[in-house]
């Protein structure tokens, strides 16, 4: 495990070398599978946890049964530490969408640290901020951007943090089947996939297994907004 991908996590913002190796030292080393469920939404939540590798995706469910993707994470991003501040039933269900490497922390661990590095607290508020920008974000797009517009800004994310660039464009192995990309925009599969039909038949983009790769990337900045 890559001791710098553990440390891009906000939990280690301003430690220095012996407090961030004391704090790595506290935290459990777990593996999930690939479609493994980590936590559900209403369990109880006492971790916080970092992605060390692979891709993890956050879900709600309606009464109803369907699924709205809240988010994906990759190697170095974090979650659960909502359960520090506001204890209580876990907002989200946690499922690998890749066989994922964690490292998790308890409570018990945590609050010495927060004690003695009050920046780390500042961090993970600052974290919770981004977060909630993110939704008022997603709330904003959903009243007043297409369908079409969602998906670009969805792609355009997703290449920011999986994104690698090549000679024939930018490579985002997001490792998404076509129903979990509708349920990250928040739409139906078909009208997801008849936007990224149109992307493809304009070469914005290249279709591929899980992944794409973003022929023009400026074309594809123009739809989102």
């Amino acid at each position: 495990m890559n001791d710098d991908v553990l440390r891009q996590a906000p939990l280690f913002s301003g430690l220095d070398d012996d407090a961030a190796a004391a704090l790595e030292s506290s935290m459990t080393p777990s593996t999930l599978r690939r479609g493994e469920v980590l936590f559900n939404e209403g369990d109880d939540g006492d971790k916080l946890y970092v992605v060390t590798d692979g891709k993890i995706k956050l879900g709600r469910t309606s009464p109803d049964g369907r699924e709205n993707l809240l988010a994906i994470l990759g190697p170095g991003q974090m979650f659960g530490e909502l359960s520090f501040f506001d204890p209580g039933p876990r907002s989200a269900t946690a499922t690998a969408v890749t066989d994922v490497d964690l490292r998790s922390l308890g409570h018990e661990a945590l609050s010495p640290v927060l004690n003695a590095h009050p920046d780390v607290a500042h961090a993970l508020l600052n974290q919770l901020a981004g977060r909630l920008r993110r939704t008022n974000e997603v709330v904003g797009d959903l009243v007043f951007s297409d369908v079409p517009g969602r998906v670009a800004k969805a792609l355009l994310d997703l290449a920011g943090r999986f994104g690698r660039r090549a000679d024939d464009g930018i490579h985002v192995n997001h490792d998404l089947t076509q129903e979990e990309l509708a349920q990250l925009v928040g739409a139906s599969r078909e009208t997801v996939n008849k936007a990224l039909a149109d992307f493809a038949s304009r070469s914005w983009l290249r279709l591929e297994p899980r992944s794409v790769i973003i022929l023009d990337l400026e074309r594809l900045q123009k739809r989102s907004r």
